[in-house]
């Protein structure tokens, strides 16, 4: 790969990445969180923003330090362990730059509303002419092709149009959108799937292509069963709440001091679990001794519910949990602060220490765990152009006196 070399002086970073360029032209979080995955595992990202309209997820709240040295933790959770150039690509001298980055780089990122990249002159087609095997990734909200494709989307707009939306929330009240953006999270985790595997192509075959990922896609796709409830039965997915259309007793359930979350509707942990709260003859009782039984409505609502609801309510979340052990699918519904300082999660190394402004800030870590690869080392997110020289100097060869002259007339 043309960077394997080439990035030695921009401090390569170690992981099964390592050698790996990639730029980054993405803002908010649809396609940063993409880039991040694979800066995490070692490749060198480049992060390029316009000179004077930097990626605005960097005024987003939370926010570590005071007047000039405050900076975004939100901002750095998707960006950190990149380097950052600046490059106005509406100008010749900035169009001319990416190109040159573009053929030392093995991967570019996008998330522009397709047409933009043709608009400037840097369509894949022309980059494709600049290096053959460079892998284009686009993430968008309707894809590259489809009536659809130049509209505009948020991560809302994927929740609303790939069906998530609709089957959010209560029954008989309206939608309710998923508590995240997972529309964003979704289309940057394909992105770095089909990213990879075009690599992995281009390595072997010396040709590139483009990833083309759509939040609408992506969201589809975590609709579970609704897709082939409606096309064998025309039956339309609505909101359940906390329920499973046939699945029960699965869901949440109140105790002492919050809710659970319990999954035991097999026969085999049903019996498990009336033993465990000191009545296994339920486990034989008529009308719910049988996982068919248990999973009619009715007799989850007036039977099995009321048995649950009155053994959960005795106990407290730990309590609960405690005595699930490994015995059967029972969990705490964690608040963040729990989440966050959960024994687990902290060998799991899930809450990672980033530098921001100064300070450590602890922030999701990377949830891929390979057994033969170090725990990553995390790195702060850039300022605008921070690695201009160093990046501009170490792949493309740009003088002192000439990023003097490029910084004057506001390419970079």
């Amino acid at each position: 790969m043309n960077a394997k070399t080439d990035t030695d002086g921009l401090g390569a970073r170690s992981g099964p990445l390592q050698g790996v360029t990639v730029l980054d032209i993405t803002r908010v979080v649809a396609g940063p969180f993409c880039s991040m995955l694979f800066a995490d595992l070692g490749a060198t990202v480049i992060k390029v923003e316009h000179p004077g309209d930097p990626d605005y997820a960097r005024t987003f709240p939370p926010f570590v330090g005071a007047g000039d040295d405050q900076f975004s933790a939100f901002f750095t959770q998707f960006n950190r362990n990149k380097r950052g150039i600046t490059l106005n690509l509406k100008s010749g001298d900035g169009k001319a730059l990416l190109k040159k980055l573009v053929a030392k780089a093995d991967i570019l990122v996008e998330n522009f509303r397709p047409g933009t990249m043709d608009k400037l002159g840097l369509s894949y087609e022309t980059l494709r002419e600049i290096n053959p095997k460079l892998v284009y990734t686009a993430i968008s909200g309707f894809g590259r092709t489809g009536p659809n494709s130049s509209r505009p989307a948020y991560d809302n707009t994927g929740q609303a149009v790939g069906g998530l939306w609709s089957m959010n929330g209560y029954p008989d009240l309206p939608p309710v959108r998923v508590g995240t953006i997972i529309g964003d999270l979704a289309a940057s985790l394909y992105a770095a799937i089909g990213t990879l595997a075009a690599l992995r192509e281009a390595e072997r075959s010396g040709k590139g292509q483009v990833v083309d990922v759509s939040q609408q896609d992506s969201v589809l796709t975590l609709t579970e069963n609704a897709v082939v409830r409606y096309t064998v039965e025309k039956d339309v997915a609505s909101p359940l709440g906390n329920d499973h259309p046939f699945v029960r007793p699965y869901g949440q359930f109140p105790c002492k001091d919050g809710y659970v979350f319990f999954g035991g509707y097999t026969d085999k942990f049903w019996a498990i679990t009336c033993a465990l709260f000191g009545e296994p003859e339920m486990a034989r009782a008529p009308g719910i001794d049988t996982m068919e039984k248990r999973f009619d409505p009715v007799v989850a609502e007036t039977k099995v519910k009321p048995l649950l609801e009155r053994w959960f309510s005795k106990y407290t979340k730990a309590e609960l949990e405690e005595m699930a052990g490994d015995q059967v699918p029972l969990s705490a519904i964690k608040t963040i602060p729990e989440v966050v300082e959960d024994p687990h999660i902290a060998a799991r190394n899930m809450i990672v220490n980033v530098p921001v402004a100064g300070k450590l800030i602890g922030m999701f870590g990377l949830p891929i765990k390979l057994s033969a690869t170090d725990q990553s080392i995390f790195e702060k997110a850039p300022m605008p152009g921070e690695h201009n020289a160093e990046v501009l100097a170490s792949l493309i060869g740009v003088t002192q006196d000439e990023l003097e002259r490029l910084k004057a007339s506001g390419a970079i």
